[in-house]
């Protein structure tokens, strides 16, 4: 039983509808962040990244990669676990199949992060010619693509989700 907090004082079925409607909020917001820093990233960040003096690039790249890991590392975070919350036991009122479409698309998103901007990333950390830095970028934006759509969609279903358990 919560002690404390917005769902103290209720009734356990309530409690159990109020810790659902949290978790679902908690997951949404996180889900936005995520889509926002993506759009950000895909519209204006990566773009920029073409125009970065080869002299400076490699030393520019791990400075990115290391800042960002600050700004997206907690709502990852918080966005897989309540992901897992939210598949493991879906609200009722729920569709079943909104937290497994919304897990996929998170491993999907997660997957393209690993195997396809980790690497350009990695590129980049090495001295290259600027044109060889345009190609490396060009792949990395078109590649990200599948994020920005992946996360832009898992937005949607988490505010489903939160519509239904509400």
């Amino acid at each position: 039983m919560w002690t404390s907090g917005p769902c103290s004082g209720r009734l356990k079925r309530d409690e159990e509808l109020c810790a659902t409607v949290i978790i679902s909020t908690v997951h949404l917001i996180a889900a936005a962040m995520m889509t926002g820093v993506i759009w950000f990233t895909q519209i204006v960040h990566y773009p920029l990244f073409a125009r970065i003096p080869y002299e400076v690039s490699p030393t520019h790249a791990e400075e990115n990669q290391r800042r960002t890991s600050y700004v997206v590392g907690l709502p990852m975070l918080v966005e897989g676990l309540t992901a897992i919350a939210l598949f493991a036991s879906p609200p009722d009122g729920v569709s079943q199949w909104l937290p497994f479409a919304g897990g996929v698309l998170l491993a999907v998103v997660l997957l393209s992060t690993v195997a396809l901007q980790v690497p350009r990333h990695a590129e980049l950390a090495n001295p290259l010619g600027q044109d060889e830095i345009y190609s490396v970028v060009k792949r990395l934006v078109v590649s990200n693509w599948i994020r920005t759509i992946g996360w832009s969609t898992r937005t949607l279903i988490a505010a489903v989700i939160v519509t239904q358990a509400v």
